[in-house]
């Protein structure tokens, strides 16, 4: 199957479509290209007419009119690119149509595709990224992405749900798979690696139906729950943020994640200093223990760490770091990088409860956007029910 021109009449309902998820796609001429490339013209048909709840194979004949014989190949190959999920549950595969962010783009580099113009995809997704869909990904009262504090660095006095610790969400899952950083990998694409020395190759991990997914179709292997703790402790090693779903219950991945490569942290540094949810917590540096080394500095993800603000030194030697507090996401991946042992977290004032699950987060999502009249509440309800029901995978 050829790739098509993406013009804008032929990838217009496509977009349409993308756009009544949460975080849709802001329509630019970089975001034809790429949907372009991604979908061929009968793909971007088939996912232009998908239901917003997953769909078995008869529902899509009669929503694309399209025979059985001809859709069930497409889906396939829908599937292993990524475009759609496929969800196998008594005799019976579903179908889900998978938005753009987080969603196709980011499992478009987690494989090693020879499909595709790989360098130009990745050149077009920052692009695109930066100059035209950050506010929509990051501009929420409500964040889709949350961080998780390194548990050992937590204060003693302070408690912590289970929601809020990566090695609890890895064991209440059940099931999780390792695969390749999509952020790294897209670098890659663009002769960079990563300052911190952090792996393309296993070192994010999916979670329940998503793990499942993702290990059939060729992004991600499955691991055993002792494999998928290593992976923490190493991303720890290596003084990564770890990123998990803005929800309480039932997660579909945990990045790992470094200042250099990852987007997320990149939103973080380009202004939208509460585009990830924070854990509650906040690094403090204790300015009669630290010598400001510096080592903090290129250690924080998000480059929460600088001179103080509101003072001036009469000389280097009297100078101190400070964490920026509006910034600081409270993962903790400073404090052991510290020589000195100058940081610690502590409690902040602005944490707060994740949404239940994915379907409330991106109800409230929609509705911050005002794109959720009231007649349309119930309805959609239903329709996130059954599209995010992760029994069925």
């Amino acid at each position: 199957m050829g790739h098509h021109l993406g013009t804008k009449d032929s990838l217009v309902p496509l977009i349409d479509r993308l756009n009544k998820y949460p975080i849709g796609l802001v329509d630019s001429a970089k975001l034809r290209e790429i949907l372009g490339l991604l979908f061929d013209e009968r793909e971007a048909f088939v996912a232009s007419r998908f239901p917003l709840e997953e769909a078995t194979l008869a529902e899509l004949v009669r929503a694309t009119g399209l025979g059985a014989e001809e859709l069930q190949p497409l889906l396939e190959t829908m599937a292993d690119k990524g475009l759609v999920m496929d969800m196998p549950y008594a005799g019976s595969t579903y179908y889900l149509l998978m938005p753009g962010l987080i969603g196709f783009f980011e499992f478009t580099f987690m494989k090693h595709r020879t499909d595709l113009p790989m360098e130009r995809v990745a050149t077009l997704m920052r692009e695109y990224l930066e100059e035209s869909q950050a506010k929509e990904f990051f501009g929420s009262k409500t964040q889709l992405t949350r961080t998780l504090a390194y548990e050992e660095h937590i204060p003693v006095t302070s408690e912590i749900a289970t929601y809020e610790q990566a090695r609890e969400i890895i064991r209440q899952a059940g099931v999780g798979a390792v695969g390749m950083c999509y952020c790294r990998h897209k670098k890659s694409h663009q002769g960079k690696t990563c300052a911190k020395g952090a792996p393309m190759e296993g070192i994010c991990i999916s979670l329940g139906s998503a793990a499942k997914f993702l290990s059939r179709r060729g992004f991600a292997e499955l691991k055993t729950e002792a494999e998928l703790l290593e992976v923490i402790d190493r991303a720890r090693d290596l003084r990564l943020t770890h990123v998990t779903d803005n929800i309480r219950h039932q997660p579909s991945f945990i990045c790992n994640c470094c200042r250099c490569c990852c987007e997320l942290m990149a939103g973080v540094q380009m202004g939208f200093h509460e585009g990830i949810a924070k854990t509650g917590f906040t690094a403090v540096i204790d300015p009669a223990v630290c010598d400001y080394c510096g080592t903090c500095f290129s250690t924080c993800n998000v480059k929460a760490i600088g001179l103080p603000r509101d003072r001036t030194f009469a000389s280097p030697s009297e100078r101190f770091a400070a964490v920026k507090e509006p910034i600081c996401l409270g993962c903790g991946a400073c404090i052991s990088a510290c020589p000195k042992g100058a940081l610690r977290l502590v409690a902040a004032d602005n944490r707060r409860v994740p949404p239940n699950k994915k379907r409330d987060l991106f109800i409230r999502i929609l509705r911050e956007k005002g794109r959720l009249g009231p007649m349309l509440t119930s309805r959609l309800k239903t329709q996130l029910r059954r599209a995010f029901t992760l029994k069925r995978g």
